[in-house]
């Protein structure tokens, strides 16, 4: 809902006192600590919230001399999260830093998360001093690889070579915003001739599209200064420049031309209209192309009828361009999606098959696409015994792709009419197995973490500790999470093992009592309800989204006020926490949203995350097929919330035994109507 990750204030008190087997250290000093002065006590005492909470304070506002002080008192304390003050400390002072101290830190904490977190920040600085002799040193060692900027200072650590130009053109265009490391790669590249003027213009063409100003602003620096001009003025008033400026030769003015007419599809799409027809016949075939496409997405975002046929426009440019046109995997998407809705729900199966096949191998091979391929392959067989071939290909992709465990997964099985099971339940952990994840200092500083509410660190340091680990041991580290009931850890630890599946910890049923009657009081499936507070807040009671929202059903402050008013419920605001109050007023606005939808499980979802507005727009237009609907929902978060609220779902009413809603199709229900001439006046669970 609130479109960001939940973050958490604080946990339960019986969180910190569950802490176990945390490992501590033996006496440190400033400046060493061996790797074998590291114990393991049992049943330590949770470490002192206001010392780390203080010392995480002092590193976001850098007061340095507070940290050191910090840093060495938990140091003659034996702090268990010593090498965090240690990293906030020398981080805060990086800039000034010189590779013996960097080294003697990697000796103090081999292994860990903080000597990887370090080893990142410190061949950022590196790079950005151009000491290359050092980042190739320090590259050897670095282990999350994860880093978009690292990539680039990595390209430039050698001399610019011609045969880099792939692999420095794909780190470029993958860059999400404006940074220093891949922007001193793509300007000495540039420099040099590896990169070319038409590399600066597709990278402007990605960064116009998603709407990156601090981008555009850096990758225009790459031209004159006359081009700098007209980007910024067309950034500012396409439609001014349009009316003034634009012109369709030489190429720099087709180029600018272009960028005009996709800034002002995407600000002001219907005036659009005009110019995007005047300009199309007179740009060159690849930017008519790249024209089309872009006002197709803006179309297919706003769920315009006309999308396809832009986009099919955009397709046979691209057969006559002299190269293939390399449009973001966004908008291929769209296409692929517009084609699902076209022609009033009956689909354009061919547009959608082309559009796949546009697609890079990874996102071919989602199960997504693997589902929509199968299905337009069985639209566009023959009839009788000429289409048996293809219609058996079709059905052999769904049955490859059928699971128990995923939304398309679910779908290609309804499809095929198969009831999977559930996957069997693993063995029982065994004491030894239990035992080890005592052993893990990184799950145990973890713990500690978000004991004393450092959610994001608690979160890195635990993912980072799971690299590597078996299913057996990835099932141990999850269970330690279950039964200290962080259950956002459960889940998502769990989640990563392949062969051995354990549901209990994947989808936990915390509460059930309490779950089950609100739920039943509001006249809502349980599994339902289940389904989506597994989706807003993995069970914790204390979780916060940024915009507020609290409690297990990530309700609003205003709008539990608007829901306890229409309910007859007395309420206040420090009651959002309560457990029950939180379920009765979530599942109460979850069943006025539900109703306001003629009871679409879909629609309720999207309108629980997104506002109810939304999806009363997105109904409007032809009648859908529910996961049709459901995959054309123009807000990825919301999109992706949809599906996993049903499967979780569908899930949840297998683990209780229910007899219905465990498929599906059953969920999604009859396809989705355009909206009645008026709606309640039910607002928006924030966003």
């Amino acid at each position: 809902m609130k479109f960001a990750r939940i973050t958490v204030t604080a946990l339960a008190s019986a969180t910190v006192t569950a802490l176990a087997a945390v490992a501590t250290l033996a006496p440190l000093t400033a400046h060493a600590q061996s790797p074998s002065s590291f114990t393991v006590v049992p049943n330590p005492p949770p470490p002192l919230p206001d010392l780390v909470t203080d010392a995480r304070e002092a590193w976001r506002v850098r007061d340095r001399a507070k940290l050191s002080a910090m840093r060495q008192a938990a140091f003659d304390q034996q702090h268990p999260l010593a090498p965090w003050f240690d990293y906030w400390d020398l981080n805060a002072r990086l800039s000034e830093a010189q590779q013996a101290e960097i080294n003697a830190f990697y000796a103090r904490w081999p292994g860990s998360y903080v000597e990887d977190r370090l080893r990142n920040d410190w061949l950022l600085e590196l790079g950005h001093r151009r000491d290359w002799a050092n980042f190739r040193r320090d590259l050897a060692g670095y282990k999350m690889q994860d880093d978009r900027e690292v990539v680039c200072y990595t390209l430039l650590a050698d001399p610019p070579k011609r045969e880099l130009r792939d692999s420095a053109r794909a780190a470029w265009f993958a860059q999400r915003d404006a940074d220093e490391g891949c922007n001193m790669l793509a300007a000495t590249l540039h420099e040099n001739g590896v990169f070319k003027d038409a590399d600066v213009w597709r990278k402007l063409r990605l960064v116009v599209e998603t709407n990156k100003p601090r981008a555009v602003k850096q990758t225009s620096a790459l031209l004159s200064k006359a081009d700098q001009d007209a980007i910024a003025e067309l950034m500012d008033k396409p439609d001014r420049y349009l009316k003034r400026k634009a012109a369709a030769s030489p190429r720099a003015k087709a180029e600018l031309t272009l960028l005009a007419l996709m800034r002002l599809a995407a600000t002001d799409y219907d005036k659009a209209d005009d110019d995007v027809k005047r300009w199309a016949p007179k740009l060159p075939n690849d930017l008519s192309a790249w024209l089309w496409a872009q006002y197709g997405r803006q179309a297919a975002l706003r769920l315009k009828d006309e999308a396809s046929d832009h986009f099919a426009r955009a397709i046979q440019l691209q057969a006559k361009a002299r190269e293939p046109i390399e449009w973001s995997d966004d908008t291929v998407t769209w296409i692929a999606r517009a084609a699902l809705r076209a022609d009033n729900g009956a689909g354009r199966p061919a547009q959608l098959v082309a559009a796949i096949e546009l697609m890079k191998p990874s996102d071919q091979k989602d199960i997504v696409w693997q589902y929509w391929r199968a299905k337009a392959q069985q639209q566009l067989a023959e009839k009788g015994p000429a289409g048996d071939a293809q219609r058996r290909e079709a059905q052999e992709s769904l049955r490859a792709i059928a699971s128990p465990l995923s939304f398309y997964g679910k779908l290609a099985a309804d499809e095929l009419k198969l009831r999977l099971p559930l996957p069997p339940t693993p063995a029982e952990l065994s004491a030894q197995e239990r035992a080890a994840v005592q052993q893990q200092a990184g799950i145990q500083r973890a713990l500690q973490l978000l004991a004393v509410g450092l959610r994001g660190e608690g979160q890195r340091e635990w993912n980072f500790s799971l690299r590597g680990l078996s299913d057996r041991e990835l099932l141990a580290v999850a269970q330690t999470a279950c039964e200290r009931e962080l259950w956002e850890r459960c889940i998502q630890t769990s989640e990563r093992t392949r062969g051995e599946i354990d549901l209990a910890q994947r989808f936990p049923m915390p509460y059930r009592a309490d779950v089950l009657r609100q739920a039943t009081a509001a006249g809502l499936d349980p599994a339902y309800v289940y389904g989506l507070i597994r989706q807003e807040s993995r069970f914790m009671m204390d979780a916060r989204s940024h915009v507020g929202a609290g409690g297990l059903m990530q309700v609003m402050p205003a709008t539990a006020k608007w829901t306890a008013k229409k309910l007859g419920v007395d309420f206040r605001p420090d009651m959002l926490h309560d457990r029950d109050t939180n379920l009765r007023l979530g599942t109460g606005y979850l069943k006025l949203v539900m109703d306001s939808f003629d009871g679409s499980q879909a629609m309720a979802a999207a309108a629980y995350n997104a506002g109810p507005g939304r999806p009363r727009r997105w109904r409007e237009g032809p009648q859908l097929d529910a996961a049709i609907w459901t995959e054309n929902i123009p807000i990825w978060e919301t999109r992706d919330y949809v599906r996993k609220v049903l499967s979780n779902a569908t899930i949840y009413a297998q683990l209780m035994g229910r007899e219905g809603g465990t498929l599906l199709r059953d969920r999604l229900g009859r396809v989705i109507g355009p909206a009645a001439a008026s709606q309640p006046d039910i607002p928006a669970n924030g966003n």
